[in-house]
């Protein structure tokens, strides 16, 4: 309901100020949901793009170091021979 209530408060707010061009009702309501859309993530607290390019680069470093431990694992490991 209160939704509901927040989106017919905006629309009218729109026809008040006389905005009847479907350009300026379609700018109108992309600036809405882009504030709504802003709204939540700040709400959730997730990271920023500049965070999770950081994050992302770290995660990949990691996973080559993995990689690379484990090909160093394979080569030092020998088998003898029975005899």
């Amino acid at each position: 309901m209160k939704n509901s209530k927040f989106i017919f408060d905006k629309f009218t707010k729109l026809f008040e100020q006389g905005l009847i061009s479907s350009k300026d009702l379609k700018n109108e309501l992309i600036t809405i949901l882009k504030s709504k859309r802003d709204e939540i993530v700040f709400k959730m607290k997730l990271t920023s793009k500049e965070e999770y390019e950081v994050l992302s680069k770290r995660v990949e470093n990691l996973e080559k170091r993995i990689e690379k431990l484990n090909s160093q694992k394979k080569k030092s490991t020998k088998r003898a021979k029975r005899s």
